[in-house]
């Protein structure tokens, strides 16, 4: 989709802070993060929402999950939150199928409850 944000980010036609990237996702850190851990897992085509995905996409959906748990580990978080906000009234944003990997919160630091 021409306008998306995260489309043109994926695309790289606007540049972001990307941690890792493969032929299905980009993970960017999140600009206004919510967490001393925030990223995105961005997934390359352009889904409006879990809402708006078909059975054809599960696949992508274990991808993107493997990734988060991945990057995690190699980042040596002990614990975090996986998120996907779905629809503008459950939190979403940009309407770009993402997942937030929320951590990095310290033994005596609260977190903040999603």
């Amino acid at each position: 989709m021409r306008s998306c944000i995260f489309c043109k980010i994926v695309n790289n036609e606007i540049p972001s802070e990307a941690i890792f990237n493969d032929e299905l996702v980009r993970v960017i850190k999140d600009i206004n993060p919510k967490a001393p851990v925030h990223w995105l897992v961005v997934t390359k085509k352009h889904i409006p929402s879990i809402k708006e995905s078909t059975k054809s996409e599960e696949i992508l959906f274990g991808h993107i999950i493997s990734v988060a748990r991945d990057i995690a580990k190699k980042e040596k978080l002990l614990g975090y939150k996986l998120v996907f906000n779905v629809g503008k009234e459950g939190g979403q944003v940009i309407d770009h199928l993402h997942l937030h990997v929320l951590g990095g919160w310290s033994q005596t630091t609260n977190q903040v409850n999603v």
